[in-house]
């Protein structure tokens, strides 16, 4: 996996899995979730904004409010990651990807650290990004946000 920068903390997102023990199976889904909404969020941002997008959701998940409990329902919550809006034109894609892309295997190696519980904070507890440039009007709730970090294209917020 290529060096993303070392800043923050470590989380532990372990708790998402409560009193219940995932087994192999589900831990697998919970990452191949993860990782196809990290590469098709920012596979054009290398892996230190995939490694950012990764700690997106998990700053979700430890929030442990509406947007989900684990990392698969943070990623396919009604309208969060317009990725996996089947009209979306990166759906077809993130379905069909597999790892012989060098980005998706990026992917898939943050997400098994973030879901193991391994992959440092660098947006500073971010909940919520915008790639600004990209979009004709900001959205409102930007207003009851902060900027915490910008990596690549991405601006973050908590």
């Amino acid at each position: 996996m290529p060096a993303a920068p070392v800043l923050g903390i470590v989380l532990g997102y372990t708790a998402y899995r409560g009193s219940k023990k995932l087994t192999d199976s589900d831990k697998n889904d919970q990452i191949d979730t993860l990782a196809r909404t990290v590469w098709a969020e920012a596979r054009g941002e290398g892996s230190q904004g995939m490694h950012a997008i990764c700690n997106v959701v998990m700053n979700r998940v430890k929030a442990n409010s509406w947007w989900g409990k684990t990392p698969k329902e943070v990623c396919l919550k009604k309208s969060q990651f317009s990725c996996w809006n089947k009209s979306d034109p990166n759906y077809s894609k993130l379905i069909a990807v597999t790892e012989s892309d060098k980005n998706f295997k990026t992917a898939k190696q943050l997400a098994t650290a973030a879901v193991n519980g391994s992959l440092f904070d660098i947006t500073n507890g971010a909940t919520n990004y915008l790639a600004l440039k990209s979009l004709k009007t900001v959205p409102s709730w930007v207003n009851d946000m902060k900027v915490v970090a910008n990596i690549g294209n991405h601006t973050f917020y908590a």
